[in-house]
């Protein structure tokens, strides 16, 4: 496994699994904190109504069961004894009451114990008496049975009367729970317009502000919406107008700089190639020169800044081999180590230059004398460029004050020449691919310079690395 995806393996296990598994969104981050408060009052209004609703249903209900028992009991005992069974066929028939006489022996399925039953049997024992009993089934007959006695002094004396359950039970409690269920879908989606029309303004500045980011001026910002999002678009379009402005202010500052320096410095050679001064000297300052010109043109690359050139596919091997050759003429050892192609999308000169800055730089420290190795390699999701030297190196501790610009290690190497600006322009290079820049040491002495470009598909038109391309092969 490679050395990039261990680090998001030791990342993911660093980071909390309740990290993880949020959202990581503003858009979702809100909405799901929106929801999750919604929810929790429609929970907390139903339990109020419940607690507000029952006992007022409770009285009601114990209200109509006792004038159901009272007007049973006033039936029974005013109506002839031989027309009681007939009374009793009418209110089965007719009301769904059912009348059976009552013993202790009874078998009984007692009522659940909750809540509103609590509050019914209370209201009922209050009006009728202690002694009446309750039961969600009398034998083998599921209903509500309540039992009452003709005479309140008679045990003996004992009916049931049967209600049917739908008379009990609360028949809204399903309607309240759909109007509920409505409500709240109802809300969540009012809740995620409002919160899509905060996050859509701020998703359209963040893709902007990568643009920014890679070098790409993004076109201006509505000033829409919300105060706070207008005021912030506003804000971001004057930034760019004001970096669009830098950036040609600059581009025509450098162009000034290349004239105004170079063409002295070009006079100054032609002079002195020309005043028949002996070779030795005339060799040296053409040489001073040069690293003059060489200085100026670090300055330049540098004040650039980002590229702003666009990407397209390019074989990293090919690159290689023609940003080497020049070299080779010179007389500079080069050694490639490449597959046969290796096509990843970049900003071609961008590229060239940051190899050509890291070759200098190794010979510069290493001397021409010691060979170089440049090797291309390729994982599932980089495509690396290695430059390795056998000079003295960097050590471990000024790696990073390496990468800053205008700084050289003078104690360790201080027969060098330049501005410290070499480095710097390769990281910035390799940060508008999105990529990054190792610098470690070499078995054996030395220093390994490695770029590493992203080979997958992100902002500013990069393709997959065509793995038909794929090959191996190597250049002594």
């Amino acid at each position: 496994m490679t050395e990039a995806p261990l680090r998001t393996l030791e990342r993911a296990a660093r980071t909390p699994l309740a990290a993880r598994l949020l959202p990581h969104t503003l858009l979702w981050q809100t909405f799901l904190l929106v929801a999750l408060l919604l929810i929790v009052a429609l929970g907390a209004w139903s339990q109020i109504f419940r607690y507000v609703q029952e006992p007022a249903r409770a009285r009601d209900v114990a209200q109509m069961v006792v004038s159901v028992v009272n007007l049973t009991r006033t039936a029974l005992i005013n109506a002839d004894i031989d027309r009681r069974v007939d009374l009793l066929i009418d209110m089965a028939a007719l009301e769904g009451i059912r009348i059976y006489p009552a013993e202790q022996s009874d078998e009984l399925e007692p009522l659940p114990d909750t809540r509103p039953h609590r509050l019914l049997v209370n209201d009922v024992r209050r009006q009728l008496g202690e002694h009446t009993r309750f039961a969600t089934r009398w034998k083998t007959l599921n209903g509500f049975w309540v039992s009452f006695r003709l005479d309140p002094e008679d045990a003996n004396d004992e009916y049931w009367v049967m209600l049917p359950p739908e008379r009990i039970e609360n028949p809204d409690s399903f309607g309240w729970l759909g109007w509920g269920g409505g409500a709240l879908l109802a809300a969540l989606l009012g809740a995620f317009l409002i919160v899509s029309r905060v996050s859509a303004p701020l998703r359209q500045l963040a893709r902007a502000a990568r643009q920014v980011g890679s070098g790409v001026t993004p076109p201006p910002q509505e000033e829409s919406g919300p105060q706070e999002i207008a005021v912030v678009a506003r804000a971001f379009n004057q930034m760019t107008s004001d970096l669009a402005r830098m950036d040609a202010d600059r581009a025509l500052i450098l162009a000034g700089v290349s004239h105004d320096l170079r063409t002295p410095l070009a006079r100054l050679r032609l002079g002195i190639e020309m005043s028949g001064a002996p070779d030795d000297d005339v060799a040296a300052m053409v040489t001073d020169i040069e690293e003059m010109d060489r200085i100026i043109g670090q300055f330049l690359d540098f004040g650039r800044g980002t590229p702003q050139e666009a990407f397209a596919l390019l074989d990293l091997v090919t690159l290689c081999r023609e940003v080497s050759d020049p070299y080779r003429l010179r007389g500079v050892d080069i050694r490639l180590s490449t597959p046969d192609h290796l096509v990843v999308a970049v900003r071609a000169l961008s590229l060239r230059r940051a190899l050509a800055n890291l070759i200098d730089n190794a010979l510069r420290y290493a001397g021409d004398e010691c060979p170089l190795d440049i090797v291309v390699s390729v994982s599932d999701d980089e495509a690396c460029i290695e430059v390795a030297d056998r000079g003295p190196g960097i050590p471990e501790t000024e790696v990073e004050r390496m990468r800053q610009p205008f700084t050289r290690l003078e104690k360790a190497r201080s027969n060098t020449k330049g501005a410290g600006l070499g480095l710097a322009i390769v990281e910035r290079i390799v940060a508008s691919h999105h990529g990054r820049l190792e610098l470690l040491p070499r078995t054996g002495g030395g220093l390994r310079a490695i770029l590493c470009l992203p080979a997958v598909a992100s902002d500013g038109g990069r393709d997959r690395i065509n793995q038909s391309d794929l090959g191996s092969g190597h250049e002594p």
